[in-house]
């Protein structure tokens, strides 16, 4: 979620359990909510939110498609709604409505961050880069931006921005699993491409 917005107050303890990882009990608190108001927009994007948590993506699109019907500017459920779509490499639908949340919300860091990456997985890499680098600026010390920012970078063979990166999360966060397995992968296609680089001069 965009951040917390909490208006009914079983939403702010359905928000509760989803920090602390217990995404059923959110769920169900979200559904007692709904059994006498089915107009509550805020109680379906906490339902997809903690979907999308527990990888159940087809969960989590009906949940938020519900909640865009109810209230189509919504740039949380927009956000949330683009990040399914992210996950399951529906990169035009993501694009077309994390946009609208960028529209919506503007400069917040995480829905750049998830705009940059399904851009730049639109073959529209460039620009998935730029906004990466935008919410980088917005947001220097988060790991999620620097380690998709570094993919892209390794993608681009652009090696050195792409070690930059995961050392830099590596800072943050010593036992970050994916920047560390990411710094491996750029120093093993520095080494091959060195060789081949050689080779051509030999």
């Amino acid at each position: 979620m965009i951040e917390p917005q909490p208006v009914h107050p079983l939403i702010e303890e359905a928000d509760k359990k989803k920090y602390e990882g217990k995404h059923q009990e959110a769920i169900s608190i979200c559904e007692r909510i709904l059994s006498t108001d089915l107009d509550c927009t805020e109680a379906y994007e906490e339902i997809g939110d903690n979907y999308l948590s527990m990888r159940k993506y087809e969960n989590a699109e009906k949940a938020l498609q519900q909640a865009l019907r109810l209230t189509p500017d919504s740039p949380n459920a927009n956000y949330l709604l683009g990040f399914v779509y992210s996950c399951t490499n529906k990169w035009e639908k993501s694009v077309e409505l994390l946009e609208k949340a960028d529209e919506l919300y503007p400069n917040h860091p995480e829905i750049l961050r998830c705009l940059g990456w399904s851009m730049y997985h639109f073959e529209q890499r460039k620009r998935g880069i730029i906004l990466l680098e935008r919410a980088l600026f917005l947001a220097p010390h988060d790991p999620l931006i620097l380690n998709d920012l570094g993919v892209c970078h390794l993608n681009e063979k652009n090696f050195d921005r792409a070690s930059g990166c995961f050392k830099k999360t590596l800072q943050i966060e010593p036992n970050n699993q994916k920047a560390k397995e990411c710094l491996n992968a750029v120093k093993f296609f520095q080494r091959e491409y060195a060789k081949i680089k050689k080779n051509m001069q030999d």
